[in-house]
């Protein structure tokens, strides 16, 4: 079975953050520390294969997921823990890194065919982005009429603990301050009360983890068909949204390169280190998140129109060094070969998206 593992790997504490060339230094120890490896031995011996790996490094460690075909979910936690914990054992640079999270999730095809067993009134929507995150929010498919606790007062409930959930979120988003969502703007279109803005910027936290995760699975489809998204027989959460006419080009490599901008991108979000959007693929990036967001808040009854408005202000703060109109109109864009190019000297580029990808047809 296969499994995908999530890991959080943190340099020590205390330690300075990361510049940009440590970080292209460990991001290639990592890389190479698990390319060497093709499976490794779990608990009570078990050997577990190492099907793919994406390694993603920020100023504070790295982002690491990990896909292992394993006969259990404990044994391929288990063994990536240990490959892990081998790797940064052996490499002397890394060997004071700290794991901080190893956990396992479900392939998708096991997570839909999840879903799809729901039925009744209540079955998951055909939409996989909505279906992700109502599975997410952790709504009962099995509601029937007058049964369980999901009733009016249920619903309540629930809304009241995802709006907690979302402003506890909103301090993990330090590049941004409640003025760039329009708190105390002088334009009373603009203006939205702090709370609507503390809620926006919690849905961008946590669209952020459906986004990646949803990306990494997307990865896995294309590399698994050997495909590119116009030749993919199986259902894929955002890259057919991308502009169809380079849709031959979007093969797993380029996907790998767009779920790396897109942590990059995020991670730069709640580190408080970003500037400004560096190429066209955070600019896409960018739109992905702030979709995830909006959905995310109608899932639980949170986007009304000071919220709406407040997520309209900062992608307008966003696009103030850049083109509007690419962030919002795919056939704004520039080719497909300069996606990845930075657009100044000073823009951010992680170093896992700067290999340029052999020409394309334009």
């Amino acid at each position: 079975m296969t499994y995908v593992v999530t890991v959080d790997i943190c340099i020590p504490e205390g330690t300075p953050e990361m510049d940009p060339l440590q970080r292209a230094g460990a991001v290639a120890l990592v890389e190479d520390g698990l390319d060497a490896v093709r499976a490794v031995e779990g608990p009570d011996g078990v050997q577990v294969d190492v099907l793919d790996t994406i390694v993603a490094v920020h100023p504070g460690g790295a982002l690491l997921k990990v896909v292992v075909d394993a006969p259990a979910l404990e044994f391929a936690e288990g063994s990536v823990q240990v490959l892990v914990d081998e790797l940064l054992e052996r490499t002397e640079v890394l060997a004071d890194w700290t794991i901080e999270r190893c956990e396992v999730e479900l392939h998708q095809d096991l997570a839909r065919e999840s879903l799809a067993a729901a039925d009744g009134p209540d079955a998951p929507p055909d939409d996989l982005a909505l279906r992700r995150a109502r599975h997410t929010a952790g709504a009962s498919s099995a509601q029937n009429a007058g049964e369980g606790a999901d009733g009016p007062d249920g619903a309540a409930t629930k809304a009241r603990a995802a709006r907690a959930r979302m402003l506890e979120l909103a301090a993990e988003l330090r590049a941004f301050p409640p003025a760039v969502f329009g708190v105390e703007a002088d334009d009373d279109r603009r203006a939205v009360p702090a709370e609507s803005a503390r809620l926006a910027a919690g849905a961008l936290v946590h669209a952020t983890d459906t986004l990646v995760d949803e990306l990494f699975e997307d990865v896995q489809v294309l590399a698994q068909e050997d495909a590119t998204v116009a030749e993919c027989e199986g259902p894929l959460w955002h890259l057919e949204r991308l502009p169809d006419r380079y849709a031959l080009q979007y093969d797993a490599r380029f996907a790998r390169r767009f779920l790396v901008t897109v942590i990059a991108l995020t991670t730069r979000f709640t580190d408080g280190s970003f500037q400004h959007l560096s190429c066209v693929a955070e600019e896409l990036a960018l739109r992905f998140l702030l979709n995830e967001a909006t959905t995310t808040l109608e899932l639980h009854d949170l986007l009304d129109d000071h919220v709406s408005t407040a997520l309209a202000n900062l992608a307008d703060a966003l696009c103030v060094d850049t083109d509007h109109d690419r962030v919002h109109h795919p056939a704004a864009l520039l080719p497909f070969t300069s996606w990845f190019t930075p657009f100044t000297e000073d823009s951010y580029a992680h170093p896992s998206t700067t290999d340029e990808p052999e020409a394309a047809p334009q």
